[in-house]
């Protein structure tokens, strides 16, 4: 596996050699300052008690890809982060968590290595979806699942980045956003189930009052979602 990852472990950290030119390196200290922000801590506080309402029914160990600085990782107790912005991953160390530089679209996971990957706010911002779905579901063991956390694109929080996206907002210029239904398809062809939808954020854009309770199951009006994704064998021939 040393090889396979061209990785060293040094005081606790896995490291990969990968670029700095992303905003989300080069602005990482604005990145995990959103957080703190009056709305942003109602909006993370929401998003975390939805996912913790999946978290007893997820198979260890845990990873989470798009770690970020750390702040679900922490939040949600999952050990282990991958992320290409090592400034973001300098933060992410800090709260707890041991990482991995790298993007999993190069496919730098050992295969059948993790009971569950997250991917929370994530899957808008890689480059090729389907490449990383896809091993997502080599990483995964047998029976795994994927956790993710999604904006819907048809909301008033999609709208909203997707206004983000169209004003060329630092970190929203490169995403792509997808609808509920975009989801069901794309995680079908890439070999996982969907077996539980959690929604939340029900109060619109520049109206928070307060954290929310989630809801079960699919809900059109939700500003977030959790959806848990089980990992089903190859079809013959697949990939």
């Amino acid at each position: 596996m040393e090889t396979q990852l061209q990785k060293t472990m040094v005081d606790g950290v896995i490291m990969k050699t990968m670029g700095t030119d992303s905003p989300f390196n080069s602005r990482a200290a604005d990145y995990d300052r959103w957080f703190d922000e009056k709305d942003s801590k109602i909006i993370f506080a929401t998003e975390v008690t939805a996912f913790q309402e999946v978290l007893p029914l997820l198979p260890k160990p845990w990873l989470e890809i798009g770690v970020g600085s750390g702040r679900f990782a922490e939040a949600l107790r999952i050990s282990t982060g991958l992320d290409p912005a090592e400034k973001l991953l300098e933060m992410a160390r800090g709260r707890g968590i041991m990482t991995l530089q790298g993007k999993v679209d190069d496919r730098i996971l050992p295969s059948e290595s993790f009971g569950t990957v997250f991917l929370i706010m994530t899957l808008c911002f890689m480059d090729n979806p389907v490449i990383a779905l896809q091993a997502i579901h080599h990483a995964l063991k047998p029976q795994g699942r994927l956790a993710l956390g999604v904006v819907p694109a048809e909301t008033a929080w999609g709208i909203a980045h997707l206004q983000k996206k169209q004003a060329a907002h630092p970190f929203y210029e490169h995403a792509n956003f997808y609808t509920y239904q975009q989801l069901k398809s794309l995680l079908k062809d890439t070999g996982f189930a969907m077996s539980i939808t959690i929604s939340t954020l029900f109060q619109k854009p520049g109206h928070l009052t307060g954290v929310e309770t989630p809801l079960t199951d699919f809900h059109e009006d939700a500003g977030f979602l959790v959806i848990v994704a089980d990992k089903i064998p190859h079809p013959l021939g697949m990939w």
